[in-house]
């Protein structure tokens, strides 16, 4: 069976990755979240004191671009990849609200996206893929055989969301999270650079009242209709 590449896009907190991961793992394909690639470097700039008050130091982001790394390498624990930034583990830390709060203004920067499609598109070439992100189906790859466009409430992500984030004992407050969704989604979707959108032909999810079991059966059902052919 010819292999095919998979993009899933959408909204911050609506299931991508979990749904992804999974299929990945099913089909024996290679899973890349490439939301995880911008997370990592909105922490990359949290820990040079890139990020201020002010805002981020532009001009200096640009010089430490070529310092910044981002692998991504299987838990055997999990069985599902963990991100590395410059050779170090960074999954835990790049999931916290600090940085959830940061990653839009970071991955609306031109350049910074230039830099992480440009190394999305290398991880993907070979096809047997699955990516997910904002951008995948319409400048990653535009030509994907199978695009999943994922979104759901505002109320049932930030939910989702605060209970990820109480599952690992992070002290956090449900409005400030319904709050951040929600500016995400307008930088996101407003910003000049791939703005999140769905592909023309991008088959559209809300998951907002399906299970895991249920997501992970209709994807499954969408990646064996395209590739029964």
């Amino acid at each position: 069976m010819n292999k095919i590449t998979i993009a899933i896009d959408g909204h911050s907190s609506c299931g991508k990755s979990t749904m992804a991961k999974d299929l990945a793992r099913e089909i024996g394909y290679v899973y890349i979240d490439t939301g995880a690639m911008y997370r990592a470097v909105t922490l990359y700039c949290l820990q040079n004191g890139l990020i201020t008050d002010e805002g981020i130091d532009t001009n200096e982001l640009k010089k430490h671009m070529d310092k910044i790394s981002i692998t991504f390498l299987l838990n055997p624990v999990t069985g599902r990849p963990d991100t590395y930034l410059n050779g170090v583990c960074v999954e835990d830390k790049i999931r916290t609200l600090e940085v959830s709060g940061k990653v839009s203004y970071v991955a609306a920067l031109d350049f910074v996206r230039e830099a992480m499609v440009d190394l999305q598109r290398l991880m993907g070439e070979a096809k047997g893929v699955i990516m997910d992100g904002r951008d995948i189906g319409t400048v990653v790859f535009p030509n994907a055989e199978l695009k999943i466009f994922v979104t759901a409430s505002d109320e049932i992500r930030a939910k989702r969301r605060y209970d990820e984030l109480t599952a690992k004992g992070e002290k956090c407050n449900m409005e400030d999270i319904l709050a951040n969704i929600r500016e995400r989604d307008r930088i996101d979707s407003t910003r000049a650079v791939s703005p999140l959108r769905k592909a023309d032909d991008a088959i559209i999810l809300d998951n907002s009242n399906m299970s895991i079991a249920e997501q992970k059966e209709w994807l499954l059902a969408q990646y064996q209709r395209v590739t029964a052919g």
